[in-house]
């Protein structure tokens, strides 16, 4: 499912995965949506997604994570998203389910806050420090409020 989200932009949400259900076509409806507001957002440092034509992202198992964990990270296990600049966003379906019990909300928040977090890195965000960690939650949490409204 592609959808057009300016004359030069657009976002693609694609499951890759078979273990757990996800509703893509509400997960495309609140990329598009999200994708506008990051746009929107100052981006902090130099911003990758500003000259992107397209954007996928991809649902995948923790399995499937943990290999591009290790591959491009050279970290082990799975991860929740994995960002890559030329514009992939790889998100753990089942490591989302994990984390919205023990965060206490649901499997799809937390799908649509890691797609969120993709945008904000390729816009130019960074979490490696606590400053920069901060301004990046700040920047997500006000982008989810503004999708729900």
């Amino acid at each position: 499912m592609i959808a057009h989200v300016s004359a030069r932009s657009k976002i693609e949400v694609q499951n890759s995965q078979r273990r757990r259900r996800v509703n893509v076509q509400e997960l495309q409806r609140f990329a598009e949506r999200a994708l506008q507001l990051v746009l929107r957002v100052p981006s902090v440092a130099s911003s990758e997604l500003q000259n992107l034509a397209s954007l996928r992202v991809i649902l995948v198992s923790d399995r499937r994570m943990a290999a591009l964990h290790r591959k491009f990270m050279n970290m082990q296990g799975a991860t929740d998203v994995i960002t890559f600049q030329h514009g992939e966003i790889f998100v753990s379906v089942e490591t989302a389910q994990r984390n919205a019990a023990r965060f206490r909300t649901s499997t799809k928040n937390e799908l649509k806050l890691y797609l969120v977090h993709g945008l904000l890195h390729l816009h130019g965000f960074d979490d490696k420090s606590f400053p920069d960690a901060s301004l990046m939650e700040a920047a997500q949490k006000r982008i989810l409020l503004a999708c729900i409204s």
